[in-house]
């Protein structure tokens, strides 16, 4: 292991990266006009708590703008040296967090932590805690896997596809293609419409269900773009501020 490695795999370090990326987050949340969409988004979320808000992974750190100080949020994180910083980063920002991952094969989700997150989900929602849940494969940006369908049908509680996005932003050349807002903006945190799971639900429902999902996920994010003169970044330039 490189000394670079063992550095970042330190908790002082993973930390002190951890309080300058809440910092930033924070300032983007203070230098930006955010707007809700639909308006009134709060008013019928507030009676469908504890639910699963549906992501994609690209946006992780971007959702838990949508936390009021009152909700009480969870979310899992990987346990990747980058899922260090993560947690550090969304701890600040009020997120409680859960070490873990899903996995392509089944047969690395135990290593990865993935069924004791999924566990700790489950118990986060019965506890009146909302879980912020990345809806994507693992490493396949924008597909929807069916962990999130799963939770849903486990947990009977709603999916809600959201979308926190701002009219400047930074996309990244990573798996997620990941982007980051900047300050001094316009921001829109936009929600779709709940998806219930049925637990009696066989193959053929899961999936469409999956296919939903993901669909709405695109949709919402589509939408939010629109409304800050923007595009999904996936379809702009890679690796560039868009201003």
């Amino acid at each position: 292991m490189s000394v670079v490695t063992r550095i970042a795999r330190s908790r002082a370090a993973q930390e002190s990266l951890g309080f300058l990326g809440a910092s930033y987050l924070k300032l983007v949340r203070r230098t930006n006009r955010f707007s809700l969409d639909p308006p009134d988004a709060y008013d019928w979320l507030t009676p469908l708590r504890p639910f699963i808000a549906a992501m994609w992974h690209g946006q992780h750190l971007m959702v838990p703008f949508v936390r009021r100080p009152q909700d009480r949020v969870a979310t899992m994180v990987s346990r990747s040296v980058d899922g260090g910083v993560n947690t550090a980063v969304l701890e600040r920002m009020g997120v409680r967090v859960m070490r873990g991952s899903g996995a392509r094969r089944s047969s690395d989700v135990w290593a990865k932590g993935g069924v004791q997150a999924l566990r700790g989900c489950l118990k986060a929602l019965e506890g009146d805690e909302s879980v912020a849940f990345s809806a994507d494969v693992p490493k396949v940006s924008r597909r929807c896997g069916e962990g999130i369908v799963l939770l849903a049908r486990m947990s009977g509680r709603p999916v809600v596809p959201t979308a926190v996005v701002t009219s400047r932003y930074i996309q990244f050349d990573s798996w997620d293609r990941a982007s980051l807002g900047l300050p001094f903006g316009r921001g829109v945190m936009a929600f779709g419409e709940p998806i219930a799971v049925p637990r009696d639900l066989d193959a053929a429902g899961i999936e469409a269900v999956r296919q939903r999902i993901e669909a709405d996920l695109n949709a919402v994010h589509a939408r939010a773009f629109a409304q800050v003169g923007r595009i999904d970044p996936v379809h702009t330039r890679k690796g560039a501020p868009a201003r």
